[in-house]
């Protein structure tokens, strides 16, 4: 949830448009950032795409970077 949140703030962008963006709801992103939800697999994928990281950095594999 922490990495979530920090690559959604360095990539500058809401809850409510990461939300808007992924198709998931707003609750449901709060939710994953602090820890209260864990996200599906499709949803890791839709954040990740959004976010322009890899999953992988998602689920704690390295740091965060944007993908190539």
């Amino acid at each position: 949830g922490e990495k979530v949140y920090l690559a959604r703030r360095r990539n500058g962008i809401t809850q409510d448009k990461l939300a808007e963006d992924t198709g998931l709801d707003r609750s449901y992103i709060s939710q994953i950032e602090n820890g209260r939800r864990n996200p599906s697999a499709k949803s890791l994928l839709e954040i990740s795409r959004t976010l322009n990281i890899e999953v992988g950095e998602l689920l704690g594999q390295g740091r965060l970077r944007k993908r190539s």
